[in-house]
């Protein structure tokens, strides 16, 4: 990575260039179930709905955004608020630079400081590189949903990984909301 290069909190004007990065994997891929790609007004607004309570964080090159990670609800119900998934994209041309790696470490840090206690990731099966990474970032297997999901023409598993972010005792304070607190995450000057 360049010099160029620095990680940084989404915006939502963001939307365009993570819309460019995710509609080919929603296209060509099955590593999303989503079936039409959002616009770029839809990851605006998802981005804006995520950063109240969840990091967005985004590699920047150049004034272009090549990457991006993000943590979100895990599940609704109150004892689920200490746990969250984790999603990471890279733009085509971009991938094989550790990019989602160090985005990562960056949301794991900020997911900490915010007090969360585990971060999930699903991932549709097969997908070596995928589960690679995740797991050199300390993910652990939990478990397989066979053929939860039907995309370009094949019943597909997700597999689901967990990786413990930090022990918060048995009297954990609520995770703190990141709209509220933008402070929990440290801006990378550069990757």
């Amino acid at each position: 990575m360049n010099d160029e290069m620095k990680i940084r909190v989404a915006r939502v004007e963001d939307g365009a260039d993570i819309a460019g990065i995710y509609a080919p994997i929603v296209k060509h891929t099955f590593i999303s179930f989503e079936g039409i790609p959002p616009t770029a007004e839809d990851m605006s607004q998802r981005i804006k709905a995520t950063l109240r309570t969840h990091p967005w964080l985004v590699v920047e090159d150049e004034g272009s955004v090549v990457a991006y990670a993000y943590a979100t609800t895990h599940r609704t119900r109150a004892a689920y608020k200490w746990s969250c998934e984790v999603s990471a994209y890279v733009a085509e041309g971009m991938r094989r630079r550790s990019l989602a790696s160090q985005l990562y470490t960056q949301l794991f840090a900020t997911l900490i400081r915010q007090g969360f206690a585990n971060a999930f990731a699903g991932i549709v099966l097969p997908n070596t590189a995928s589960i690679s990474m995740h797991e050199r970032l300390g993910f652990i297997p939990i478990g397989v949903y066979p053929n939860v999901g039907f995309k370009k023409g094949v019943w597909r598993d997700v597999g689901w990984w967990r990786r413990p972010l930090q022990d918060l005792g048995h009297d954990p304070k609520p995770p703190l909301f990141f709209g509220h607190n933008p402070e929990c995450f440290k801006e990378s000057s550069s990757v």
